[in-house]
């Protein structure tokens, strides 16, 4: 497949992808929308905030978005492998086992125990390898074995499914001031940015949030490509070792930043979530972070939205966060 442009990320194409998604037989979820104010969540700012609960969504997070619409457009019974440190690696078992595909997921060896079980329970492998070995893994997969790649986050396919996440926001509050996203390696910020501008929203504000010891894409948006690095966090699915080409194409056209949270805040979110009964790991606490230490310009009388992105944190992983 030759090298696709920004430009192939049309809006006639991200709806077919929603019609994709929506009617899955995976069972995606158009997963609820809450109001704020209607939790217990502190607030030190005057605006109007939405949370879309993707922790809420099947395989536990909005990875079987992107995987859903892949899937689709892939031949059945194929053999594919992947790179994860986790929840696409979960959803993409998840298809796996549906479609009845042979998969393999190579994974970061930094990555959760408890995520590699669950997909290997789905009858997937997973091998284990150091960051800086993971793509000559998957390039022997594909070389030996002859698998074919299924990128987890730079790829169009899993771009327009992740899309669809935009889609149901702009139905619920159809006018959005701003909207936060987490950003690994920019899969899901590219999908929810292109489907709210490419609707019309040209003065929504989309913000993506990484961590500081991952800032793949803020250092990208600075030396105007795509860089790599030997990224380190406790979201580890915010971690990947470089920012997606196409996800940072989309992100320059409709981001209008990428501001940045450290490990303690992203901790410390994780434990507000939690008392406020919302379970969500790391990775899906980053949005809900940058918000509550303000790093969001421009809040104040606004309606905002702000992403979860997923909820599979293991009991153990909880207790350590909890102060």
């Amino acid at each position: 497949m030759g090298e696709v442009s920004a430009d192939a990320v049309t809006l006639d194409m991200l709806r077919e992808a929603r019609e994709t998604v929506r009617s899955s037989p995976l069972g995606v979820i158009n997963t609820p929308m809450i109001a704020w104010s209607q939790t217990t969540l502190p607030l030190s700012i005057s605006c109007n905030i939405h949370i879309k609960l993707e922790n809420m969504q099947r395989t536990g997070s909005f990875k079987i978005r992107g995987v859903a619409n892949q899937f689709a457009r892939r031949p059945t019974g194929g053999r594919f492998v992947t790179i994860s440190a986790g929840n696409y690696g979960k959803s993409f078992a998840y298809a796996s086992k549906h479609f009845g595909s042979k998969g393999k997921v190579v994974m970061p060896e930094t990555a959760p125990e408890n995520k590699s079980i669950f997909i290997q329970s789905l009858g997937v492998e997973v091998e284990r390898a150091p960051t800086s070995c993971l793509i000559n893994v998957v390039n022997r997969c594909v070389q030996e074995d002859n698998m074919t790649f299924l990128h987890s986050f730079d790829d169009l396919d899993l771009i327009a499914g992740h899309a669809s996440l935009g889609m149901e926001v702009l139905e619920v509050m159809p006018e959005p001031d701003v909207v936060v996203v987490c950003c690994g390696g920019g899969g899901l910020l590219a999908g929810v940015a292109a489907a709210i501008k490419l609707s019309g929203c040209s003065k929504t504000k989309i913000y993506g949030v990484e961590p500081e010891g991952a800032c793949t894409m803020y250092k990208s948006f600075i030396e105007k490509k795509p860089v790599e690095m030997d990224s380190k966090s406790i979201a580890s699915g915010l971690a990947p070792p470089f920012a997606g080409r196409l996800p940072y194409e989309l992100c320059q056209r409709y981001v209008e930043g990428i501001v940045l949270v450290s490990d303690e805040e992203i901790k410390a979110a994780v434990s507000t979530l939690y008392r406020s009964g919302l379970v969500v790991e790391p990775s899906g606490s980053a949005a809900f972070a940058a918000i509550v230490n303000n790093k969001i310009p421009e809040l104040e009388g606004k309606d905002v939205v702000c992403i979860l992105t997923g909820g599979n944190i293991g009991k153990s992983e909880l207790l350590n966060f909890q102060d």
